[in-house]
């Protein structure tokens, strides 16, 4: 008889590589405001690292859309968190030695670990989706959720560092997480590896055109959800702080370490008890919206706080939820279909962040902002920073017109 792998192990590697990845996601912007008082790093220009952060992944999911068969996936998948090793060793080491150029070593390190991002979103969902299970859906559920629980885990973390060590001293603790992917590595090195399909299964000759239509529309879904998600997740921190004048410590423990918690139960509760996921995407674009508007337009520091908390309750399935969606709706999808799902949802965390920080930006020095700041006990900062929240709300009330949508054309492309 044959022998069949146990896959345990391949799919514990899996959760371990997706857990300390969230390092790469969550450290950078808890300092960003170190890094702005450190080297004098402008809004705009933290932005533009997040930009290349997602940019970055989103070059590498578009070169597996196209070129997925040209690579041997199961080697990728092994090296993988290595190369997050290198990427966050360069982003602490750099400044450290060549602090007159501080910007440009983090820069250098962001490129470097957001490919293993990219790697990781490309490749880790269709590893878990390969591996046989009675309930593939929990499984790719709860590989998400560990993102958020990663997340939890390095704010809570990185808190008591700085508490103890003080914020100077961020370069150490970024080593520290530099260290973590070898665990993950070195599971890889010792577990079997599913067979995976590198390109898309034939579609039914009857609905090819509407098969392309499903796809793309489920990467503009992926796209919004992905701008509510990380527009919210990179700048919490930095609105708490600045803008709601809550300790930044009291701020990272209970609002982007809550954002990540409510995060992580959805995943977890979904992959327990979910089901109909086009009901949850439009229930969690709804909640979303909700959340932005309230940020960005009360006045009272403690509904702002937990709209911003709330925000990752509701922004907690719109990734891993249209994944699912995608493979419920459009069955036989290979690695080339999660990597432009990756690069949809890649493209949006590239965008909204960025956005953000602009908007941030040239509305804090903008006569408009001068003139409310006056009438107001806001300064022109908190209104930037206000209304960098309303512009981002925009995405998830797209999104919310989009699975209106789409609930009626996978219902009517059901029952065709």
């Amino acid at each position: 008889m044959p022998h069949t792998p146990n896959y345990k192990r391949t799919k514990f590697a899996c959760y371990s590589a997706y857990f300390t990845m969230s390092s790469i996601f969550s450290l950078p912007p808890l300092l960003f405001m170190t890094l702005r008082e450190m080297y004098g790093i402008s809004y705009t220009l933290l932005g533009t690292l997040v930009l290349t952060n997602f940019c970055t992944q989103l070059a590498v999911d578009l070169v597996f859309t196209l070129f997925s068969r040209h690579f041997n996936v199961h080697k990728v998948v092994k090296v993988m968190p290595l190369i997050t090793t290198l990427g966050l060793l360069v982003y602490a080491l750099f400044p450290m030695f060549f602090p007159q150029y501080a910007y440009i070593g983090l820069l250098l390190g962001t490129v470097i670990f957001s490919v293993s991002a990219g790697l990781s979103e490309v490749l880790l969902s269709p590893v878990i989706a390969a591996i046989p299970s009675d309930n593939p859906q929990r499984d790719m559920s709860m590989l998400h959720s560990l993102f958020a629980f990663g997340v939890f885990t390095v704010v809570i973390i990185s808190t008591l560092f700085f508490n103890l060590f003080g914020h100077e001293n961020w370069m150490y603790l970024t080593i520290f997480f530099a260290l973590l992917p070898s665990i993950a590595a070195f599971l890889f090195m010792l577990s079997p590896m599913p067979d995976m399909q590198t390109n898309e299964s034939a579609a039914p000759s009857s609905a090819p055109r509407r098969r392309m239509l499903g796809m793309a529309l489920c990467v503009v879904c992926i796209f919004l959800g992905s701008c509510a998600e990380n527009a919210m997740s990179n700048w919490i921190s930095s609105y708490i702080e600045n803008a709601l004048h809550i300790n930044k410590t009291l701020g990272d423990v209970l609002g982007m370490a809550m954002f990540a918690i409510l995060l992580g139960i959805a995943r977890i509760s979904y992959a327990k008890f979910g089901k109909n996921i086009c009901r949850v995407l439009l229930i969690s674009m709804m909640g979303a919206s909700a959340c932005y508007l309230v940020v960005g337009l009360s006045s009272s520091a403690v509904l702002a706080f937990v709209a911003c908390a709330l925000t990752g309750l509701f922004t907690s399935m719109l990734w891993p939820g249209t994944l699912i969606m995608m493979e419920e709706k459009i069955p036989g999808v290979g690695v080339a279909a999660y990597a432009l799902m990756a690069a949809g949802g890649d493209l949006g965390a590239s965008i909204a962040p960025q956005l953000m920080g602009i908007v941030i930006d040239q509305v804090s020095a903008s006569a408009f902002a001068a003139r409310l700041s006056a009438a107001t006990a806001l300064s022109a900062e908190q209104i930037g920073l206000k209304a960098g929240m309303l512009v981002t709300s925009l995405f998830p009330i797209l999104g919310t017109l989009l699975m209106i949508y789409l609930i009626r054309y996978f219902k009517k492309a059901a029952s065709s």
